[in-house]
């Protein structure tokens, strides 16, 4: 080498690591962000919102439709009208208990009503039919709706005849703010929902990692990259550019939500019949949750992406790429459940295993904030959780050494050889 070239690698020195993976994340994040393909890869989750809110608009619709419940009345005219007076009379008092009674028409037409044939030819929509007279009434229908009507007709039927009082006592009230029994049922609701969220968006988005490390193994632009700088750089950087990516996506998208709430708020409450703006509040209070949240996703992403790009280091072709990857997603969805399950269930054994275990201690983590207010285990999940990352980027880099750079690395080693034996051989003759 000469004194030129000797200077000129003195003066530029590799980076150290760090500083590497800066440069790779640079890279990939703009790559990425002005890419046609990301514009598409935003717009393509809202179709799916979309259709799914139609479509459950739709349902619910129609099940409110099937679903409502009425009791036909068979009895006397007489009977008949006591029977809705007194539900009226009751309803202040036992509410949804009370079933919807409407008067069949043809059962004061025909002389000779059979209840069983009505029900049995599918006439009207009643759930049952009630026959007989107040003291002694009849519930016609199927063995459910039989047990689930006979105590409400005869309560029914009982204050029609004047067996029961037909006042009641006013009953005084005394309300509190909350009950423990009440904060712990309502975090439940707020640590389900973060779960389900945080769930969505690493699956979502996790795979930008795999795709990208795939397309630049076909395009050979990852050796350049790992002849250039270490490979454990190359994977870090990737991670962080395409968790900046996610990020970019998830502020879009939440721009998106927001405007639709504030112009579509109330047409979601009634479909759903979920407020979303009244979540209840998280043991640790909104602030320090959200701020968790955005921390638990960042890990849960850079946990299940370094995995990925474990994946993407010992597959070969895009198709063992896809095979090998579906397992890992169907463990995540395992892992998702387990955190889920263990939500009721502080202080267990099973939830002490999906704190510890790294793919799930985001989830588990994340819930705990919901539900208890203790800090100090944050701090000392998060340090693990780093340590995961940075232990399964130490391995997946490491297996692409191997498996990918060590054969060029032998191809390389072998052509000077077989150039100089040429030459060497060559030289008497010269």
């Amino acid at each position: 080498m000469s004194h030129s070239n000797q200077a000129a690698v003195h003066a530029n020195p590799r980076l150290s690591y760090f500083e590497a993976a800066w440069v790779v994340a640079r890279r990939d994040f703009i790559a990425v962000l002005f890419s046609r393909a990301f514009l598409f890869f935003l717009i393509g989750p809202l179709f799916p919102v979309l259709v799914g809110g139609l479509a459950g608009s739709i349902g619910n619709q129609v099940s409110r439709e099937a679903v409502s419940v009425e009791l036909g009345l068979a009895m006397s005219a007489a009977d008949n009208a006591a029977m809705m007076d007194a539900r009226d009379t009751l309803r202040p008092q036992l509410g949804g208990a009370m079933p919807v009674l409407r008067e069949i028409p043809e059962a004061q037409v025909e002389t000779n009503f059979d209840a069983r044939a009505f029900l049995e030819q599918k006439r009207g929509n009643y759930a049952a039919i009630v026959t007989g007279t107040l003291s002694s009434p009849e519930v016609v229908g199927t063995e459910g709706q039989i047990n689930r009507w006979s105590g409400p007709i005869g309560v029914i039927a009982a204050t029609a005849g004047g067996a029961v009082p037909t006042s009641f006592p006013e009953v005084s009230k005394q309300t509190v703010a909350s009950s423990a029994s009440a904060d712990r049922s309502n975090r439940i609701k707020t640590a389900q929902a973060a779960q389900m969220l945080l769930f969505l968006l690493t699956m979502l988005l996790a795979g930008m990692v795999l795709s990208n490390l795939v397309e630049e193994k076909a395009n050979k632009i990852i050796e350049i990259l790992a002849a250039a700088i270490p490979m454990d750089a190359v994977f870090l950087g990737k991670l962080f550019a395409m968790l900046g990516v996610s990020f970019v996506g998830i502020a879009v998208w939440g721009l998106l939500g927001w405007g639709a709430w504030s112009i579509a708020s109330d047409a979601f409450i009634q479909v759903t019949g979920t407020d979303l703006g009244n979540l209840p509040a998280p043991a640790v209070g909104w602030p320090l949750f959200i701020a968790l949240s955005i921390i638990y996703f960042s890990m849960a992403y850079l946990l299940l992406g370094a995995l990925f790009l474990t994946i993407g280091a010992m597959a070969s072709t895009v198709r063992e790429v896809q095979t090998m990857s579906m397992p890992v997603t169907m463990m995540q969805l395992m892992v998702f459940f387990l955190a889920a399950y263990t939500i009721t269930q502080p202080g267990s054994a099973l939830e002490t295993f999906s704190i510890v275990f790294p793919l799930s201690s985001p989830f588990a983590m994340l819930a705990r904030a919901a539900m208890q207010e203790t800090l100090w285990v944050h701090a000392a999940a998060l340090l693990w959780q780093a340590l995961a990352v940075m232990l399964l980027v130490k391995g997946g880099s490491t297996l692409f050494r191997k498996r990918v750079m060590k054969s060029g690395g032998a191809g390389a080693e072998k052509k000077p050889r077989f150039w100089s034996r040429k030459t060497s051989a060559t030289e008497p003759a010269e």
